[in-house]
């Protein structure tokens, strides 16, 4: 991860920003943003949750915190398709081509319109995963050298 401290806010402001429900994330450092998003996480009290394929869907908040019933991708995307708050998912994708039910999902996810914000971030997609979705996807890059240099206040004080 950059030694910026601000990258990782900033790739999440993006992935908050983005018009579409369903963003792709491309960054070099996967497990480093992870830790960067959990402390994001908890300094902003956002709700933000990962799903791995052998742990599940966890919260980033609270490392202790798993959702019940969501080991599997197609369990965990129901579990999102049917939240009513806020949140970014993001989802360390497993490698090939998911299921037929799976990607009907989250073909689902992408076209569906809520309220409240949802994000559905899809972490190391291949490339034929995410030729599936067209444009209901949004790529995001999470390297540190294309960071917006927008001021944005925090604390009382500018911050570039």
């Amino acid at each position: 991860m950059p030694p910026d401290a601000l990258a990782a806010t900033d790739v999440f402001d993006r992935i908050l920003a983005a018009p579409g429900p369903l963003v792709a994330l491309q960054a070099p450092d996967l497990a480093a943003l992870v830790d960067q998003f959990r402390l994001v996480a908890r300094r902003s009290g956002q709700a933000v949750y990962l799903w791995r394929n052998a742990e599940g869907l966890v919260s980033l908040r609270d490392a202790q915190m798993r959702v019940p019933g969501c080991l599997r991708l197609g369990d965990a995307l129901r579990y999102i398709l049917q939240s009513l708050h806020f949140g970014v998912y993001l989802l360390d994708m497993p490698p090939g081509v998911p299921s037929a039910t799976d990607g009907a999902l989250l073909r689902q996810l992408a076209r569906t319109s809520t309220g409240h914000v949802r994000r559905v971030v899809l972490i190391g997609a291949s490339a034929s995963l995410l030729a599936t979705f067209e444009d209901d996807v949004v790529q995001v890059d999470a390297d540190w050298r294309s960071r917006t240099a927008a001021p944005r206040l925090r604390d009382g004080r500018w911050i570039v």
